[in-house]
């Protein structure tokens, strides 16, 4: 199966199985369906052994303002600011982008695994804040240096607790001069740490690299340890 269609300004790219009941990740990619972010995570999910599932890749999106949690100033000179629009998108996806996935299946997925690197990395994390449709997150290179996630983390509770959670960073993404970008592997290493003390089925892993390296093989891995974790309910 591969065919895509647009829904409000984004474009939803499906690649997969079509075995009844498999598992449905939603990755929210980078850029446009054109830059083929969604089909080279395919193509290292398969390299990578992933058990069966389909991918559902999401391009379109208002990256800095419909992926953050609440506004805050660019972090570099020339970036744009983010205006924190994360509540009004997870919304859209679980109200209408969703459903409209799961009508081009043949079936409903035995789950959902909600993936995302960077800042829908971040997303990925927030989201089971705000609503129980994701049963399993697989965050890679998390932008977890945000201002205030990491206690909005540690201090409010999930609307219905992960099956397991996955975090990925590169073990340059540390080495800046940029004091907040610095503070993401800390950062990182202390949220794994309580999904942990909660009980919930957590890894943490270190690839080489900086930032910007081999995103689609992290992304994949996150993906595959995700698929392969106990759980995975469908939620109610």
């Amino acid at each position: 199966m591969a065919e895509s269609f647009e829904l409000d300004g984004k474009t939803v790219e499906l690649f997969g199985s079509e075995l009844s009941g498999a598992p449905l990740v939603l990755l929210n990619a980078f850029g446009n369906a054109s830059d083929g972010e969604g089909k080279r995570v395919w193509h290292e999910c398969s390299v990578h052994g992933c058990p069966r599932f389909t991918l559902a890749s999401v391009t379109g999106m208002d990256w800095n303002g419909e992926l953050s949690p609440w506004e805050c100033p660019p972090v570099r000179k020339h970036d744009a600011p983010f205006s924190g629009r994360a509540d009004s998108y997870l919304a859209f996806v679980t109200d209408k982008l969703i459903p409209s996935i799961v009508q081009h299946l043949s079936v409903a997925p035995a789950y959902l695994v909600l993936s995302g690197y960077s800042l829908a990395g971040l997303f990925a994390l927030y989201a089971p804040y705000r609503t129980n449709v994701f049963s399993k997150i697989a965050s890679s290179s998390p932008s977890v240096w945000f201002p205030g996630f990491l206690d909005f983390a540690t201090a409010t509770a999930f609307v219905q607790k992960p099956d397991c959670v996955y975090v990925s960073l590169g073990d340059g993404e540390s080495k800046t001069r940029n004091q907040l970008l610095a503070s993401v592997q800390e950062r990182a290493e202390r949220l794994a740490l309580h999904y942990k003390s909660m009980g919930i089925q957590t890894a943490f892993e270190l690839n080489r690299g900086n930032h910007f390296a081999d995103t689609e093989i992290r992304t994949a891995k996150g993906i595959l340890w995700a698929l392969e974790a106990e759980g995975g309910n469908k939620k109610d």
